[in-house]
């Protein structure tokens, strides 16, 4: 296979990794300047870029961005285990919901010569490719969380010496109205996105996108339905 026909295969994940990169950098440029503009306005020396990068005030701002997301993502794959929505392309039919059986999934016995090696070898590796994805994300989800809480509490210390005020704890930091605040305010926004999806794409069409049904698909049909 030549690179060119390589890079069309995974266009659409490069498409969304140069944007990731992209964003990040300048986030972090935009942080950078807003970080010495507030170190000048207390008479503190800036501090360099690097510094910055691996400082706790960026590590929170995009932890928190990213524990939101995964926690999307992660509930929106294990609603759509059990919960349907008629006429979405974001959701199974009516009367597929569960797990499926071994043989739908193609697992065990009923794997095909080419299927992944654990969804063919059955028992607990199976269980563990079969839930992987919802894993991962969970896993993701808790370890930004962690990331947010910890750089938060450095940050929160940071600002408190700064008045004059004493240090808090993590566990302080974790119940406070600061870090729910934050927290909140990205959770609320995602569910919101994912729930609009879902009920924009049964009247709404895009032609040509795989998170459209076809345009002439009537509104009461899933895309597996009108295929």
């Amino acid at each position: 296979m030549t690179v060119k026909a390589r890079l069309k295969d995974h266009a659409l994940s490069l498409f969304f990794l140069a944007l990731f990169v992209l964003a990040l950098a300048g986030q972090s440029l935009a942080g950078y300047l807003r970080n010495n503009d507030e170190l000048k306005d207390h008479g503190l020396a800036p501090i360099g870029f690097l510094d910055f990068v691996w400082s706790s005030d960026f590590v929170v701002d995009v932890a928190e961005n990213w524990q939101s997301e995964f926690l999307q993502f992660f509930l929106f794959i294990a609603a759509t285990i059990w919960f349907v929505q008629r006429g979405s392309p974001e959701s199974k039919k009516p009367g597929d919901e569960g797990p499926g059986s071994d043989a739908d999934q193609l697992v065990g016995r009923h794997a095909r010569p080419d299927s992944p090696r654990w969804a063919r070898a059955g028992g607990w590796r199976a269980a563990v490719f079969g839930n992987s994805l919802l894993i991962v994300m969970g896993a993701v989800f808790v370890l930004s969380w962690l990331a947010q809480s910890l750089a938060g509490t450095v940050v929160m210390n940071a600002e408190n010496a700064m008045h004059g005020t004493a240090a808090i704890t993590w566990l302080d930091y974790v119940g406070s109205s600061d870090f729910w605040d934050r927290t909140l305010q990205n959770w609320q926004s995602e569910f919101l996105a994912v729930g609009t999806m879902v009920a924009f794409a049964i009247y709404l069409r895009q032609r040509g996108s795989a998170e459209s049904k076809p345009v002439g698909a009537p509104h009461h049909e899933s895309a597996l339905e009108s295929e």
